[in-house]
């Protein structure tokens, strides 16, 4: 019987016609083939210390070759980051201290790229647990406001120095630190005061550190907006006339991974701001006028409102606004004309007149949400007017 089924297999490939089979094979032969494109030079990388970086490019499931710990990374900004050096293939440890914080950076990358590690800023031993691996650290830890818990130097310094000493102990390539515009020893706000300081501390220990100061972030998860587009009162001071250059939150993302790839961008200083100044009674009015609707803004003294806030601060669970926040109202964004840009990493930053549709129209009425930007309807109506006078 098997001599019988074995002619039988023979005859039956006997009578394949050869050009037929020859197809067959061939296609069967590039199906199982794994054959690879020729490495680029520029897919080998050696850091400062010696370690060999290999990428190779392939989607999501790509390598990037870096391991990179993104302190902070729970945060507005950190998304930005961890999303862009998950995505081609870099492993991300993201140390956090509450579960349901991190939940939504599991899936930034592919599975195993994005590593979670519980980390206290006041515990040293958790914070080298967290860098040991890692040849790049991202520094993104800050607060707008003292809590209960913390203080301002509790985060800005004393958190700054003791994540610096860990970089410095296991001999990272690289330490990015993200400040804050207007980081002045001498300011009057106590939250430029301490990133200034921070800043200090980070190049005292590891003088390669690399300082980024953005301006107001904009995006879908900022306090910038998105105050001014919530119903209800808005209690401000000045009159929102402090002045500023918001930027895009993903335009800040783009500059830090370029950061990672860019050596020269070491012991540098940058400040990332947008294309245009504003001060936050035109973003308000960008913003009403965006939602069609508008919202109360009261003016409070400063003598009044700052005493008040301070004890809100102080007295609620949940943050409204602190007297340093109130002071900050007063401060306008004062560029350093020493420090690099945008324009020294090739990136065009993206003007927040141009986006306000994209991250404001969850705020209008259902009466008008399905209208199109305001600044597009102001061109349809020109090009009316415009066609109108023509026929004329």
């Amino acid at each position: 019987m098997k001599q019988l089924t074995g002619q039988t297999i023979a005859l039956s490939k006997q009578c394949v016609h050869p050009a037929k089979r020859q197809a067959q094979l061939a296609s069967r032969t590039a199906a199982f083939s794994t054959t690879t494109a020729p490495r680029a030079g520029s897919d080998v990388h050696i850091t400062r210390t010696g370690k060999p970086i290999i990428s190779v490019a392939g989607g999501r499931s790509s390598l990037g070759g870096h391991t990179v710990t993104v302190f902070g990374a729970t945060g507005f900004l950190g998304r930005y980051i961890v999303n862009r050096l998950a995505r081609s293939g870099n492993t991300v440890v993201v140390p956090f201290r509450e579960e349901m914080k991190k939940r939504h950076l599991k899936v930034a990358g592919d599975l195993g790229r994005v590593v979670f590690i519980e980390m206290d800023l006041r515990n040293t031993a958790s914070i080298e647990e967290s860098v040991r691996h890692s040849d790049v650290v991202y520094n993104l830890i800050g607060r707008d406001y003292p809590t209960k818990n913390f203080t301002l130097e509790d985060v800005h310094v004393e958190g700054t120095e003791r994540i610096v000493e860990a970089v410095a102990k296991y001999d990272i390539d690289r330490f990015i630190q993200v400040s804050s515009y207007n980081a002045d020893k001498n300011s009057t706000s106590e939250f430029f005061r301490t990133k200034a300081r921070g800043e200090e501390v980070a190049r005292s220990i590891f003088p390669e550190t690399t300082i980024v100061r953005p301006a107001p972030a904009f995006g879908y998860e900022d306090r910038l907006l998105n105050k001014l587009g919530t119903p209800g009162n808005l209690l401000t001071s000045n009159h929102m006339q402090e002045r500023y250059w918001p930027v895009h939150a993903i335009d800040i993302g783009m500059a830090l991974e370029k950061m990672l790839h860019d050596d020269t961008t070491a012991s540098e200083t940058y400040e990332l701001y947008g294309p245009t100044n504003y001060s936050t009674a035109e973003i308000a009015a960008l913003v009403d006028k965006e939602i069609f609707s508008r919202r109360r803004h009261i003016n409070l003294p400063k003598r009044l409102w700052q005493p008040a806030a301070k004890v809100l601060n102080a007295a609620l669970w949940w943050p409204v606004t602190s007297a340093d926040q109130v002071e900050r109202e007063f401060i306008d964004q004062v560029i350093d004309k020493k420090a690099k840009t945008f324009r020294d990493l090739d990136i065009e930053p993206a003007d927040l007149k141009d986006l306000t549709f994209e991250y404001l129209r969850g705020y209008r009425s259902s009466s008008f949400y399905d209208l199109p930007p305001a600044t597009e309807k102001e061109k349809r109506e020109e090009r009316q007017y415009l066609h109108v006078i023509d026929n004329q």
